[in-house]
């Protein structure tokens, strides 16, 4: 059995090395005839369905940036525009990923900036426990920033070795493999440091705080104490 992996290089230039991955939720041991278990209430696709709220966004690099903001470590913004993003080191993950409509899609490959390093070169404040993700029309998602620094976690620009088409979040999207795709936001715009949580858009409209699909954390109504915002 195969566990989700990342390798790593710097745009511009040959590789440094491989960075070993630790995966963030291993597929399940076989209790039967499939060699790999999805999580629970899952099924795999055959192809991948295209699934968003709103219009696809026009990208416009001259005007496009991506903005780090929030409670950082040194008190100010982090500000990229699009060659900038494009020169910013490079890494590769291929793992599951699960839709909360329940398909799931075996081993995709995506390609982008690790954030890891975007911790890195953008630090948050010592008592920074969230982030929101804030895309194109206002969309916004949270995430721990365990989930947010997972080593899997990247901002994409790329799936299966080509540029993410418009439909799949060009010109980069947030993926957190560990977690259902509503957290993997498309047309990613900025970053926000929290040090307390609360609720992105679909979060607001009764899904899940958290969204781990071994748990089949799905809906608000599942949350135990302590997986939402405090009121």
């Amino acid at each position: 059995m195969q566990a989700p992996a990342r390798e790593g290089s710097r745009a511009g230039g040959p590789a440094s090395g491989f960075r070993a991955a630790r995966p963030s939720r291993p597929r399940q041991p076989s209790t039967g005839d499939q060699p790999d278990e999805l999580p629970p209430g899952q099924h795999l696709a055959k192809s991948w369905p295209v699934l968003h709220y709103g219009p696809v966004p026009r990208f416009r690099p001259e005007c496009w940036d991506l903005l780090v903001f929030g409670a950082t470590e040194s008190g100010r913004e982090h500000r990229w525009d699009w060659p900038g993003v494009c020169d910013l080191p490079r890494c590769k993950v291929t793992a599951d990923f699960h839709c909360v409509t329940k398909f799931t899609i075996r081993d995709a490959c995506w390609e982008g900036i690790a954030t890891t390093d975007l911790l890195q070169l953008a630090p948050p404040a010592p008592d920074v426990t969230h982030a929101m993700v804030w895309a194109e029309y206002g969309y916004s998602a949270n995430l721990r920033i365990g989930d947010f620094a997972d080593d899997l976690s990247l901002l994409a620009t790329h799936l299966g070795g080509a540029q993410l088409s418009p439909e799949h979040g060009y010109p980069v999207r947030m993926v957190v493999p560990r977690l259902y795709g509503w957290k993997s936001v498309k047309w990613l715009r900025a970053i926000e440091y929290m040090t307390a949580d609360r609720r992105g858009f679909w979060e607001e409209r009764g899904y899940h705080n958290r969204a781990d699909p071994w748990r089949e954390q799905r809906f608000s109504y599942q949350e135990a104490a302590g997986e939402g915002p405090a009121a």
